[in-house]
């Protein structure tokens, strides 16, 4: 038997675990969360572009009303509405422009372009 191993396969494995988790810790941080802040009854930026597997963050920064982030073109899925202070993220797996408005607030308008 080598030198550092036991009789118990598992034991190995748990010798190695800080390397895994390291490795996973490093992927997770490779992903970007992109910030809109609602404000002044806007989405700012009212675009944003990121990657494929990132995510995007709503904050509401209004004081006195709520809002909610809805898409349209996915058969209306919308989040939880959102009061002041509180934030809702969503994560972005495929490709493609994802227009959406507030719930509320129709006229308040934005998109989010995801790329390779």
């Amino acid at each position: 038997m080598p030198s550092g191993a036991t009789q118990y396969p598992g034991w190995l494995w748990l010798k190695r675990a800080p390397l895994v988790l390291a490795l996973f810790s490093f992927s997770a941080l490779a992903q970007t969360v992109a910030e809109v802040r609602i404000e002044s009854y806007k989405f700012v930026p009212a675009e944003v572009s990121i990657k494929a597997g990132d995510s995007v963050r709503w904050i509401n920064h209004e004081k006195r009303t709520s809002h909610s982030v809805v898409f349209p073109a996915e058969g209306g899925l919308e989040s939880e509405r959102m009061f002041p202070d509180e934030s809702w993220q969503r994560r972005f797996e495929k490709p493609g422009r994802y227009d959406y408005h507030c719930g509320p607030h129709p006229e308040m308008k934005g998109s989010v372009v995801v790329g390779e």
